[in-house]
C-alpha cells in the first residue's frame, strides 16, 4: 500500500472527556503555529481516514483529527443515551475547548457524519466563536432513508427503498475478515465505480474496524436524522462538496442544504465520486480546506495548543 493510505504520525495525542464522561482520542499533526483545521469523519471510520488529506495539509496547517466515540480508539458510551447528535456535538465542543484557546478560530471539515456533527453543534457558543469556517463533505442534514441510493433506482417502492436502507444502517451483522465479496460490496455502495483496489482496501481497512455493535447504534441514529433547523443555523461562511456518485447521500442532500445555508461559498460537485470524498480525491478535498483557510483565517489567528492551552481536568495529553 503506498504512503497515502498508511497512517500520518501524529505530533501529539490527547484524551478529551466529553460532557458524559466519554473519553475522546484526538491526535494533532502538521505546524503547532499553522492555521488550525479540525476533521470530523464519518460513521465507521477513524482518525486513519484522514490520513490523505492530513498529508496534504500538514507542512503549512496545524490539524487536528479526533475518532467520534465509538470508533477508533475512543470510548464507547457506557449507556444508551450515549448516542445521539446532541452528544456527537458535545464531543466536538470538548475537543474544540480543548485545543482551540477562546479567542482563536479554526476551518472545521466533516464528512458525513462528522459534517452532521458540525450541524448539530451550530448552536453551541464554544463551537461557532472558535469556527471562522466549515466545509461538509458528502452529508446530509436529514431524510437519509428516502434519498439513499444503495438499492438501485429500479426498485421504485419508496417503502421498500426505505426498509432496505433503514436495515442497511442498523445490521449488526459482524463484518469479518475483509473479502473478495467485502470490497466488492464497500466499492459499490460507498465508491465511486473507478475506484482502484488500492482505494478499495483502504476502505475496507477503516469499515471493517469498527466494531458491529458501535456501527449498528450509530445507524439507528442516522435512520432517523433530523438536522433541518441546526444547518440553518450555521452562521460561519460554509462550503460543501459531494461526489456525483454518492449512494448515501446523494446530490440532492448536498443541494437541499446549499439553499438552506444562511453563508454557501460554493457547492461542488467531484464527477464520478462515491460518498468518500477525502480518499477519493484528496487534493480536491484539501484544496477546498485551503481555500476556506486563505479567506476565512488571518495568519497567527490560531494558536499552537501547547500543554498550558490544555484544561488539565478536561484532556490528557501523550507525546508521540
Amino acid at each position: 500500500m503506498t504512503l497515502r493510505y498508511e497512517a500520518v504520525p501524529a505530533r501529539r495525542e490527547l484524551t478529551v472527556v466529553s460532557a458524559d464522561g466519554t473519553r475522546i482520542h484526538v491526535e494533532e499533526y502538521g505546524r503547532a503555529d499553522g492555521p488550525t483545521v479540525v476533521l470530523s469523519h464519518g460513521w465507521t471510520c477513524s482518525t486513519l481516514f484522514w490520513a490523505p488529506v492530513v498529508r496534504l495539509l500538514a507542512d503549512d496547517h496545524r490539524i487536528v483529527a479526533y475518532d467520534q466515540r465509538g470508533h477508533g480508539r475512543s470510548a464507547a458510551p457506557a449507556t444508551r443515551r450515549g448516542y445521539g447528535t446532541g452528544v456527537l456535538a458535545d464531543d466536538l465542543q470538548a475537543v474544540l475547548e480543548a485545543v482551540v484557546p477562546e479567542g482563536e478560530r479554526v476551518v472545521l471539515a466533516g464528512h458525513s457524519m462528522g459534517g452532521m456533527t458540525i450541524m448539530a453543534a451550530s448552536g453551541r457558543a464554544a463551537v461557532r466563536d472558535r469556527t471562522a469556517a466549515v466545509l461538509l463533505a458528502s452529508t446530509g442534514s436529514g431524510g437519509l432513508l428516502g434519498a439513499t441510493e444503495v438499492l438501485p433506482p429500479r426498485f421504485r417502492s419508496r417503502r421498500l427503498r426505505s426498509l432496505f436502507h433503514r436495515q442497511l444502517l442498523v445490521s449488526r451483522m459482524p463484518l469479518g475478515r475483509v473479502t473478495r465479496l467485502s470490497r466488492a460490496a464497500l466499492k459499490y455502495g460507498i465508491l465511486g465505480a473507478g475506484s482502484t483496489p488500492e482505494l478499495v482496501d483502504f476502505t475496507a481497512r477503516i469499515v471493517h474496524a469498527c466494531r458491529a455493535g458501535q456501527r449498528a447504534a450509530w445507524g439507528r441514529v442516522l435512520a432517523v436524522l433530523d438536522l433541518d433547523v441546526e444547518l440553518a443555523a450555521i452562521e460561519a461562511p460554509t462550503a460543501i462538496l459531494v461526489g456525483t456518485a454518492d449512494k448515501l447521500t446523494p446530490q440532492v442532500h448536498a443541494r437541499g442544504m446549499a439553499a438552506a445555508l444562511p453563508q454557501l461559498t460554493g457547492l461542488t460537485e467531484l464527477p464520478g465520486l462515491g460518498h468518500m470524498t477525502p480518499i477519493e480525491d484528496p487534493p480536491a478535498v484539501a484544496r477546498a480546506v485551503r481555500d476556506l483557510v486563505a479567506v476565512h483565517l488571518t495568519a497567527g489567528s490560531s494558536a499552537d495548543a501547547t500543554e498550558t492551552d490544555v484544561p488539565a481536568a478536561v484532556a490528557e495529553e501523550k507525546s508521540v
